[in-house]
């Protein structure tokens, strides 16, 4: 059997690098529109620095695949996370409800008290505002929780489903009080500790897999899809470049958007529900900044809506390879296609970063601040909107009628991070292998 996979990040990578051993399988192409494989899971090299697309850091609850992902490392740093939320000009240790005690007094009140006496606990909860509501109370909602995923996600909570939050914890009265009377508590201590390439940036797990593949996969880069069809006798014919492959079994992580235009047989309800769903881009602005003024701290959150971006991360903390002199900082601003965001300049871009930053203090003068790189990266986040099951479930059994499997965050149109790209890859391989592709 022969396989195509269209897409070569870390869900393409990784399923050639599960199916690679199954002896029915004699060749496996992957087909890379860019220059470089690693999609969302890239590493941008500029001026002798290294950041990612996004503060992608490596933990998990699925202990198989977090040793999965460290395993294929050459060497690794181990960390504990210190995250903090910039709130009214004062850390908040992440995540908020865990550090009342650093509010003003006026909002730690408020938090506390709608806490206790919250009149939506009794309800089930069908969007996401309504879960904050249910879960933290109107307190925590309006003071943190509403603000800052409207800002991130550019998109009214109350129109998201819950599929994001529904398995955050529910913190107890005692635990509220306690945080309000100045015990900070870990929270989602999942994550509290984990790992980080010590070179290369997250880039390097997926250069890992690469490592490990077998001759009988082939990695195609600058190999846009142009053409997806299905052949009259059987397989799949894929058109990328000036070159086409011909395969028994075909996957897709290319976006969903990306498979349904190029896809030949794509009738027009199908593209429809493509249409409908939402997502968001993001710019990556990487900063150097003269002085180190925020402490030995990882990731930075802020709510407010005068500033443009939504978090800040700093490279230095990964480690010594992520270091020079002062401090770089990975500055992250959503936006959508044809949004207000979207219609800034660089320049504009980068004042605004600049302005917001030397607000909550992460330089003194905004002339210790350079800009080192500005980028744009289309498909980002994947938002859960009301009519995200509708519209997927609809996109995936069409697709699985084809015969054509979607895996990836943007080929299956799911919010998944690393170890669940991975989980959902040897999943899917083991079907492909135990059912020979059928």
């Amino acid at each position: 059997m022969k396989v195509t996979v269209l897409g070569g990040g870390l869900a393409g990578i990784s399923l050639a690098y599960f199916l690679q051993s199954d002896s029915k399988i004699e060749k496996i192409d992957i087909l890379e529109k860019d220059d470089s494989i690693g999609g969302l899971c890239r590493s941008i090299k500029k001026d002798g620095y290294t950041y990612d697309i996004g503060p992608h850091i490596l933990f998990s609850k699925d202990k198989e695949m977090l040793d999965l992902m460290l395993s294929v490392l050459d060497e690794k740093n181990d960390l504990k996370r210190s995250n903090q939320i910039i709130y009214k000009g004062r850390y908040v240790q992440y995540p908020f409800e865990n550090d009342l005690s650093k509010l003003p007094e006026d909002d730690k009140n408020y938090c506390v008290t709608a806490f206790e006496n919250n009149p939506y606990r009794g309800y089930k909860p069908e969007n996401m505002l309504q879960f904050f509501l249910k879960t933290f109370g109107e307190g925590i909602t309006n003071t943190y929780l509403r603000p800052y995923n409207e800002k991130i996600w550019k998109y009214d909570p109350s129109f998201m489903d819950t599929q994001m939050v529904e398995r955050i914890p529910q913190p107890t009265d005692e635990e509220i009080r306690r945080s309000a009377a100045g015990e900070t508590v870990d929270g989602y201590v999942h994550q509290l500790y984990f790992h980080f390439p010590t070179t290369g940036g997250i880039e390097a797990v997926v250069r890992g897999f690469e490592k490990r593949l077998s001759d009988k996969c082939e990695i195609n880069l600058n190999a846009p899809v142009s053409k997806v069809e299905k052949l009259w006798e059987s397989g799949f014919r894929v058109m990328a470049g000036d070159d086409s492959f011909d395969s028994d079994i075909l996957i897709s992580t290319m976006p969903i958007q990306e498979l349904g235009a190029t896809y030949t047989q794509t009738p027009d309800d199908i593209k429809a529900h493509i249409d409908d769903l939402k997502y968001n881009s993001i710019m990556i602005a990487f900063v150097h900044a003269k002085e180190d003024l925020c402490g030995d701290n990882f990731a930075f959150m802020n709510p407010e809506k005068d500033v443009i971006f939504h978090r800040i991360s700093k490279m230095d903390f990964l480690g010594d390879a992520y270091h020079k002199d002062g401090a770089t900082y990975m500055v992250e601003v959503t936006y959508r296609k044809g949004d207000y965001t979207d219609s800034l300049s660089d320049e504009e871009i980068r004042d605004r970063v600049f302005n917001g930053m030397q607000y909550l203090g992460f330089t003194k003068d905004i002339s210790d601040l350079s800009l080192i790189n500005l980028t744009r990266h289309q498909y980002a986040y994947v938002i859960y909107d009301l009519k995200h099951k509708e519209n997927m479930t609809a996109v995936r059994e069409y697709f699985a009628g084809q015969g054509i499997y979607l895996n990836g965050r943007f080929g299956n149109f799911e919010y998944w991070n690393m170890d669940k790209v991975l989980r959902e890859a040897k999943n899917m391989a083991e079907q492909i292998i135990g059912g020979d592709g059928k």
